[in-house]
């Protein structure tokens, strides 16, 4: 017999509010820490983003939240702002049936709209460390009546640098408190900081011994430098993807990539740190609904995204430690689909090949060119067989009518030559992508 929320222990109306936006049955996480949380323990829950672990930790926090009492009960702290936004969408779609009171705060936006929603006297809290501690000292925000805490994403906000202002916070709740840590990875940073707060948690890990996610394809190809940008544009019209994510190292590297697939007529946009909240949001908006196929990120950027339907990722640039990779290819395979997952790798790239493949338990698999490699096999099976091997165009491994929303009409994954605009003519310096510039930056680079 399945189970359901139900049977979690989540009340009648909760689950009636479920239904209500499309979720009947419970997945592997919520099924394992939803008791728990229900129960006052402390918890460390391994768990891939896109898991549904949003819910597991939301889905209890509701349902301990008491009404008479006007001040913050609840903390959820993550490391970007899109996932604070994110979450908080989450948590509203609930918490306004059982007037409960939920805010945002992160960086980015003024401050006295999020003022003015503390002194609402929410309930629940979603925010950033920064913007969080910022509340705080202008004692907009009081958390010491906060009995739930949350540590979303803990691994990327030790990598990005905010221990410090993680303990600050945390040591300025009650001591009383239940706290839920939620990671992707858990690296020896993330055991002590468990090991200092929590009181005897109780561990959850959902993945299997290989920490990548099973619905993920993953290729390793090798290149050189000059040839990157060319073998990028191959696999996106050989792979024809609903969505694809695209990583760089840094904003200056994503800018020069999405200026020049844009000259070879793309539908892309960048995502990095030096944006306008008011543009990432237009930016998160647009690839949301499908109006952009490709985006560009850095790793600052991209932190806990999660965003239905991208079926691909391409490493432009290979991670430099296996976190980092893991994070990167989670955002694709998520929610039943599968995923394929790319990473360029350039003469001089071997050690954090090596390196990614050690910290993942796994051995990725090698192909010089994706073109070859489909050449090779055609003709493999034609000596065995002796049968043509003439194959259909690839489809995209998302199914649109899976999907709770309406991106399917968007574009419905068609062929990305047939939706390209008209190709660009470029210059010979423009095809060696050394000259591709933002209008006066002056701060394009080799790509």
């Amino acid at each position: 017999m399945s189970t359901d929320f139900i049977s979690l222990g989540i009340r009648p109306e909760v689950n009636a509010c479920l239904k209500d936006i499309g979720i009947v049955e419970p997945t592997q996480i919520q099924v394992k820490a939803i008791p728990v949380l229900r129960s006052g323990k402390d918890l460390v829950a391994q768990s891939q983003t896109g898991t549904g672990k949003t819910l597991a930790f939301l889905l209890p926090i509701l349902e301990s939240i008491d009404l008479n009492k006007s001040y913050t009960q609840a903390l959820i702290i993550t490391p970007t702002r899109e996932l604070a936004l994110q979450i908080s969408k989450e948590a509203k779609k609930l918490a306004e049936k059982f007037d409960i009171k939920v805010a945002a705060v992160y960086g980015g936006h003024t401050l006295d709209k999020q003022i003015n929603q503390l002194r609402e006297n929410a309930h629940i809290v979603v925010g950033t460390p920064g913007r969080i501690l910022d509340h705080v000292r202008r004692e907009t925000l009081n958390l010491g009546g906060v009995t739930k805490l949350v540590l979303d994403e803990a691994d990327q906000m030790l990598h990005m640098g905010f221990l410090e202002e993680i303990e600050d916070v945390i040591r300025r709740t009650s001591s009383n408190r239940q706290t839920m840590l939620f990671s992707a990875t858990i690296p020896a940073k993330i055991r002590s900081l468990a090991d200092k707060y929590m009181r005897r948690p109780i561990d959850i890990r959902i993945q299997s011994q290989n920490i990548t996610l099973d619905a993920i394809n993953q290729i390793i190809l090798e290149t050189t430098l000059d040839n990157k940008l060319d073998k990028l544009c191959e696999m996106i019209d050989e792979y024809r993807p609903y969505l694809a994510m695209v990583f760089c190292h840094t904003k200056q590297r994503a800018i020069s990539l999405g200026l020049a697939l844009a000259q070879r007529g793309y539908q892309v946009d960048e995502l990095h740190g030096d944006l306008s909240q008011s543009k990432r949001e237009q930016v998160m908006r647009k690839f949301r609904d499908a109006k952009l196929q490709i985006l560009v990120a850095t790793d600052i950027a991209a932190r806990g995204l999660d965003i239905e339907g991208i079926t691909h990722v391409f490493n432009y640039d290979i991670p430099r430690d296996a976190d980092t990779y893991i994070h990167r290819i989670g955002r694709t395979g998520r929610a039943g689909q599968t995923g394929t997952a790319v990473t360029f790798v350039v003469p001089g790239e071997q050690l954090f090949l090596r390196l990614i493949e050690q910290g993942i338990n796994a051995s990725i698999k090698r192909q010089k060119s994706y073109k070859a490699k489909e050449a090779n096999d055609k003709t493999s099976l034609k000596k065995s067989t002796g049968k043509s091997t003439e194959k259909k165009a690839i489809s995209t491994p998302y199914d649109p009518k899976k999907s709770k929303t309406k991106r399917a009409s968007a574009h419905g994954g068609a062929n990305l030559r047939s939706r390209r605009k008209p190709k660009i003519e470029e210059s010979a310096d423009a095809k060696k992508h050394s000259g591709v510039r933002r209008k006066s930056s002056g701060r394009g680079k080799s790509l």
